[in-house]
């Protein structure tokens, strides 16, 4: 049995994501700014698929950026959002707990001259209240954080977090990381108040290499890529039509019926959550409270992504066992996985260090099935007892 439990890594396109991308290469193959009838074609496709999008956030299409990917909706938000205040103030609060996109953007801005405060995180991932009320004053101009941790599906009560920061500081500028998020909850822009928000197509079974961001009207950015002007000159480029169809129709898909969706992943979830706790006592599961109730922890989390630590084992030995039963999974975030460093994230939790090289992610999407969990959990009693046979002394 093949299963691929690496979603937060990338996903397999939806079908009839394919077709419109297939569709849209053979019939609107021209420039979307021609001023021809197929020029015309073309950016028909791409207002089509901004408007998909923006309804799944309760947006204007206005407030939609086509981008290339979230590295770089994120370095635009973060980088050039942050240059537009830069006369209000220096000061720029994240956490300790980002993806590299956010973290080298803000190196970025360190070299600059900008102050940037690192928030600490609970032992399941979640900013203190206290901690960021006091971060935040009246020269911090940005505020960034995850919606959904990359690597432990981690849950920001975005909507709280946003109230304290605009309490302390009502021009605070806001940007959301919300690639693991966009597909797993309902966005309502209206109601979160968010300036900006990061999304990637490949994390909801869209094809790689195509994103947005969202800027709320009215927010000044300045453009990242320049050159021809497109998009009202907030991200020059000749527009991906195909791509931009393709993630217009995953936008809405995977919001069509969305709650079955997402109560299908918290099962499969909480199923295999359960299948650790009982079979590998001596586990760890990680941005999860195993106690009390299961259920109503689980479901304050992200509903696609189980990381779990097994002492005594090494991660990328047991991957590499597993992806020889034909299960792949991760060791950590993809994006950053040529580097040795271990993890911050996990750092950032407290995890103990021998158990930092010890911790795979396993993570699922609309393809993953129960099945495919019985069968990993099958495996992992086989080969989890083998593997700490070698345990280092």
């Amino acid at each position: 049995m093949e299963c691929y439990l690496d979603n937060a890594a990338t996903t397999r396109p939806l079908d009839s994501v394919i077709d419109i991308m297939n569709e849209t290469m053979k019939v609107a193959y021209a420039n979307p700014s021609s001023k021809h009838i197929k020029g015309f074609e073309a950016e028909r496709f791409v207002e089509e698929a901004r408007e998909k999008i923006a309804k799944t956030l309760k947006a204007k299409k206005s407030e939609i950026i086509f981008t290339s990917c979230g590295t770089e909706s994120n370095n635009q938000a973060i980088i050039m959002g942050a240059a537009t205040r830069k006369r209000y103030g220096n000061k720029i609060v994240t956490t300790c707990f980002e993806h590299a996109s956010v973290y080298q953007s803000m190196e970025v801005l360190a070299k600059e001259g900008y102050d940037i405060i690192y928030l600490p995180v609970d032992k399941l991932g979640h900013i203190i209240d206290e901690d960021l009320v006091n971060a935040i004053d009246k020269e911090t101009i940005m505020l960034s954080f995850m919606l959904v941790n990359n690597e432990i599906g981690a849950l920001a009560d975005a909507e709280h977090i946003i109230k304290l920061a605009r309490e302390k500081n009502p021009d605070i500028l806001i940007h959301i990381d919300a690639i693991q998020g966009y597909g797993k909850f309902e966005i309502n822009t209206k109601k979160l108040g968010a300036d900006f928000i990061s999304v990637s197509g490949h994390k909801f079974h869209a094809p790689k290499g195509i994103g947005f961001l969202y800027v709320r009207d009215g927010v000044r950015i300045t453009p990242y890529i320049h050159g021809g002007g497109q998009q009202r000159n907030l991200r020059s480029g000749t527009l991906n039509v195909p791509g931009i169809a393709a993630i217009g129709a995953a936008a809405e898909s995977i919001y069509t019926d969305h709650k079955e969706k997402t109560d299908k992943l918290y099962s499969i979830k909480e199923k295999f959550v359960k299948a650790l706790l009982e079979n590998f006592p001596d586990c760890t599961i990680n941005g999860v409270d195993t106690a009390g109730n299961l259920t109503e922890n689980i479901r304050k989390t992200a509903p696609q992504i189980v990381s779990v630590s097994f002492n005594g084992v090494k991660a990328e030995v047991l991957l590499h066992a597993l992806e020889e039963k034909g299960i792949y999974v991760s060791s950590g975030s993809a994006c950053s996985s040529h580097h040795p460093d271990f993890s911050g994230t996990l750092k950032g939790i407290g995890l103990d260090e021998a158990l930092l090289d010890s911790t795979l992610r396993f993570s699922f999407g609309v393809f993953t099935e129960p099945e495919m969990i019985d069968y990993t959990v099958d495996m992992l009693k086989e080969l989890v007892p083998e593997l700490s046979k070698y345990r280092r002394k």
